[in-house]
């Protein structure tokens, strides 16, 4: 089965070693759960409030290629079919899909960017009974 890579780090407040988190670490950070860390096998947990919403900013950004990836194939249809009608020349046709396919790109490159991030990974505190 095919992991995902999200690009998201995590430094260990103990021993100061970054490494890429794994899903079921992010998961436990999303649940606020303390995790082991994978050097030194303390337990770690995310605290700090800019980075919670940060991480959980990164929702927004999941659904983004699939809904452009929509958006652009709906214009190139709509484009074709006012090339096919004749409002627009083969080469205006050509120009609106070219600028609709970097469109693309460049939405795809800015959320592959915003996804890469290194959260300050804290020691986790003791749960009270």
């Amino acid at each position: 089965m095919p992991v995902a890579i999200t690009g998201i780090h995590g430094q260990c407040a103990h021993c100061a070693s970054i490494c890429l988190l794994a899903p079921w670490q992010l998961n436990a950070i999303a649940i606020n759960e303390a995790f082991p860390c994978s050097h030194c096998h303390k337990a770690l947990q995310l605290s700090d409030p800019k980075q919670i919403r940060r991480i959980k900013s990164l929702d927004s950004l999941a659904l983004l290629r699939a809904s452009t990836l929509v958006m652009v194939c709906t214009a190139l249809l709509v484009a074709l079919v006012m090339e096919w009608v004749g409002l627009l020349s083969v080469i205006e046709q050509i120009n609106f899909t070219l600028v609709a396919i970097l469109i693309y790109l460049v939405v795809v490159q800015y959320a592959r960017h915003r996804q890469h991030i290194t959260l300050i990974l804290e020691a986790a505190r003791a749960h009270a009974d």
